[in-house]
């Protein structure tokens, strides 16, 4: 499955989100998904908007960079990186 492709402005990722869960934290399966475990609960967007802040700061973008373009609703997320390649997305979130 390849969750990180390539974009002309930057980067899609998706990610497999867990919103209630104990801590934040990234998770980089074997077969190469990832996942994103948030506290916030799956109301009101409140874990979408977590999702994109918190892989912002592990990413080291700002923020507005991070953008939800698919999978509102669902577990499974698309996300839009702007101004980062695939390769820099790997290394940051600690894959090869």
């Amino acid at each position: 499955m390849n969750t990180i492709s390539g974009l002309d402005d930057g980067t899609r990722l998706t990610v497999r989100a867990q919103p209630r869960a104990s801590r934040n934290a990234i998770t980089l399966e074997p077969d190469g998904r990832v996942r994103v475990a948030i506290t916030e609960p799956p109301v009101d967007d409140a874990a979408n908007a977590a999702v994109c802040r918190f892989l912002a700061k592990q990413i080291g973008v700002p923020a507005r960079d991070v953008a939800l373009i698919q999978g509102e609703r669902s577990r499974d997320k698309v996300l839009h990186i702007q101004g980062v390649s695939p390769q820099q997305v790997r290394e940051r979130l600690g894959g090869q």
